[in-house]
């Protein structure tokens, strides 16, 4: 098994790319898919959620209240150290299980958001960093809903470009198009993640 670590920052394009890679045979583990996955009503880490922040983070229906629980977690580094306990354990073992499904020599692609930030770099074969200018991505993210205020908070609660830089071994820029963005993934695979097959 050949294991890549897919990270960016948000707004940069890195779901687009693990879509792409996908496309080459790679089996992609989102990482925030499952994040949402474990923390679904009836789960286990949302009782956990709602008894360390608060029913105000739960809505009626029962689901988590994403943007609530954001809006505590992304501006205090206590409540989202709390928050990552409750959850990265858990995100961790359904990884594992899904990684233990992957055919033998099958690429694996980790899309992982917070791998910098997490210390992660060294439990894959290859990290690849997605980047994409600030006004790009702020562009990309208007675009989704998002407040340019949120946007920037989640921006400066993530590493900067220049920490991700330092655990690379690929970087892919996606200032352009998606012709652009196919183009250095078609180089990455038969380049980089080929030759370790």
């Amino acid at each position: 098994m050949v294991t890549v670590g897919l990270t960016g920052g948000v707004g940069s394009g890195k779901s687009t790319v693990a879509a792409l890679l996908a496309a080459h045979g790679a089996l992609v583990i989102d990482a925030d898919a499952i994040a949402r996955e474990v923390v679904a009503p009836g789960e286990p880490a949302l009782i956990e959620i709602a008894d360390a922040f608060g029913p105000e983070v739960i809505h009626g229906d029962g689901e988590l209240d994403r943007p609530a629980l954001a809006a505590r977690v992304f501006t205090d580094g206590e409540a989202r150290a709390r928050l990552n306990a409750i959850t990265h354990p858990r995100i961790a073992t359904r990884t594992a299980e899904i990684m233990a499904g992957a055919a033998p020599g099958q690429v694996v692609v980790h899309d992982v958001p917070l791998l910098v930030e997490n210390r992660l770099a060294g439990a894959y074969d290859l990290v690849v960093v997605v980047e994409a200018s600030q006004e790009v991505r702020m562009q990309r993210l208007a675009l989704r809903g998002m407040p340019a205020a949120e946007a920037e908070r989640r921006m400066a609660s993530q590493a900067s470009d220049a920490e991700r830089r330092e655990v690379a071994d690929v970087v892919i820029t996606n200032n352009g198009d998606l012709a652009s963005l196919e183009r250095q993934v078609d180089e990455l695979w038969l380049e980089k993640i080929s030759c370790l097959r």
